[in-house]
């Protein structure tokens, strides 16, 4: 009884500065929960304006309400919440990540594979270095404090991750669907081998750097991305089949829905848990269970999980750059660096042009090589594509903050002079380029590509109005016709007969139907019982 009163009392005398505490942090909660829905609302109403987005909108709110709180606080502070980069890799990446690969046209995505890799892989591998030599060669004529090769190397990860929201927010995949399937795979491959890259010379030693260090580095990145994605792939193909087996739908919806999303989570942590690349893992993930899982379920399932999803991820980044905005204002930050603006305003400057030259160094000898292996016109990359996906890859957002914290402060703080330039920089960088480029993106999409239509037929998910599809071999070989343009005729009939069934999707989706779907289900494969979902519709060319 004596310890139970000692307890007691112990804890009442803790009451005041704990509901203190918390009610603090209610009160953040709440305006931060009020802003979002004020960037909701305000990105509706600007949806049509010529210079705003809503990853702008949401930007601005945040610089704005950075403001105020610094004023009412006397210069103290400008944040509600403290920037933690466990907040966003663990709770706001992962649904993000995942919504993009679940939405994602699988067809278009897997059709300029190749493309998309040679971008988002090796064409980040080449802006890293672009902008590592950079770094290199101009910091060590300012005076921002000593930084080593491993310094060099992490800046030049995190200023080659880039953030394409702006640009996918002005393209309509159905009108330029080779350059939305471009510009969005490339966005996320490039966002998962940034993360990897920087992880990887994380951990690696840079003292005894040789040539057999160098293909160890390399070793460790290739290992690093095949493992994340077959991570990724049996969590999905793990969940297809246990939902096609149990039928959940039979019982309840809430079941396979909680399970969908429960999974698409457990591939991300599992991938932390191994240290692996998440971002890789949970994208895979959800491309699989959009082709197998989620045919498995109910109809009203789907319709819950495409919606649920969908928000999540809209929510996750509203929520990000409304942080970045109010985050940019932080005083400590700045006023580490309030002797030498100067030397902030030169280190931001060579960054944003290191970040445009690395760009370039890629995107267009690459797509060059890339156009060498194509043979139809229609699936090139002309000149004007090759500049909005150069455009599109200059904003940098929360990724590159994320890591800037993680190498350059402990906790969100640094006490170091060269860190805090660093710092102070990449949110420089980002504002900059999120607010300048990313206004300038819409008025310039629409200067280079003024009503562009699809260009052919084959690039389209066949599910679209205008759209008929037209049975040729037999029931599993569709050819799809439009009617704004002219499809080239085959030279003879026995080549038009034999022309669709020799692709890489025809021999997949035989793989797919005869071994595959059987399994873990999917569109068509799924046996009609009560309260089980059903298909009724007939194979379309979406899937992959």
């Amino acid at each position: 009884m004596t310890m139970m009163a000692s307890f007691l009392d112990s804890f009442v005398s803790k009451m005041p500065s704990l509901s203190t505490s918390d009610h603090a942090s209610v009160v953040s909660l709440n305006l931060f929960v009020a802003l979002l829905c004020a960037c909701i609302v305000l990105g509706h109403l600007l949806e049509e304006n010529r210079w705003m987005n809503e990853s702008i909108t949401a930007l601005m709110i945040g610089l704005a309400t950075g403001v105020v709180i610094l004023l009412i606080s006397n210069g103290k502070s400008s944040r509600l919440l403290v920037f933690s980069e466990d907040l966003f890799f663990i709770y706001l990446l992962p649904p993000i990540i995942f919504n993009a690969g679940f939405q994602v046209k699988k067809k278009q995505f897997f059709r300029n594979f190749v493309t998309i890799m040679l971008f988002g892989a090796i064409g980040t591998v080449i802006s890293c270095t672009v902008i590592t030599l950079g770094v290199t060669q101009f910091f060590k004529k300012l005076d921002i404090g000593t930084f080593d090769l491993g310094d060099y190397l992490a800046i030049g990860a995190i200023f080659a991750a880039t953030d394409s929201v702006c640009t996918l927010q002005v393209l309509n995949q159905d009108e330029t669907p080779l350059l939305y399937s471009l510009v969005f795979g490339e966005g996320v491959v490039n966002d998962a081998t940034s993360v990897v890259v920087f992880n990887a010379i994380q951990s690696f030693d840079l003292t005894h750097l040789n040539h057999e260090a160098a293909f160890q580095l390399l070793g460790n990145f290739m290992y690093l991305f095949l493992l994340s994605t077959l991570l990724g792939v049996a969590t999905g193909l793990i969940s297809a089949y246990v939902i096609k087996k149990l039928y959940f739908g039979r019982h309840s919806t809430d079941r396979e829905v909680a399970l969908m999303m429960l999974m698409a989570y457990l591939s991300y942590m599992l991938a932390e848990l191994f240290d692996l690349s998440g971002i890789l893992t949970v994208f895979f993930c959800g491309i699989v269970m959009s082709h197998y899982t989620w045919h498995n379920v109910t109809e009203s399932s789907r319709i819950t999980t495409k919606h649920t999803f969908a928000t999540l991820s809209f929510l996750a980044e509203t929520f990000i750059f409304l942080y970045v905005g109010m985050d940019a204002l932080d005083i400590d930050k700045w006023r580490s660096v309030s002797d030498s603006p100067g030397t902030s305003v030169a280190v931001s400057s060579i960054l944003i042009g290191l970040l445009m030259l690395g760009r370039a160094a890629f995107v267009f000898p690459l797509s060059f090589l890339s156009n060498l292996a194509k043979k139809n016109e229609s699936e090139k990359i002309n000149f004007k594509m090759q500049v909005v996906i150069w455009w599109s890859g200059l904003m940098r957002g929360a990724v590159s903050m994320a890591l800037a914290y993680n190498k350059f402060t402990s906790a969100g703080h640094t006490d170091l002079r060269g860190n805090a330039i660093m710092i102070t920089s990449t949110i420089t960088v980002c504002l900059f380029s999120t607010v300048v480029f990313g206004m300038l993106t819409k008025p310039l999409i629409r200067f280079l590509l003024p009503h562009q239509k699809a260009t052919t037929s084959f690039l389209s998910d066949g599910n679209t109005p205008k759209s008929i599809q037209i049975p040729l071999l037999d029931q599993d070989s569709f050819i799809e016709f439009t009617g704004n343009h002219n499809v080239p005729r085959p030279d003879s009939i026995r080549g038009f007969l034999t022309r669709p069934t020799r692709t890489v999707h025809y021999y997949w989706r035989k793989f797919d139907d005869s071994f595959m779907r059987p399994v873990f289900g999917g569109r068509g494969f799924v046996p009609f019982v009560p309260g089980s979902p059903t298909e009724r519709d007939p194979p379309d060319l979406s899937r992959a």
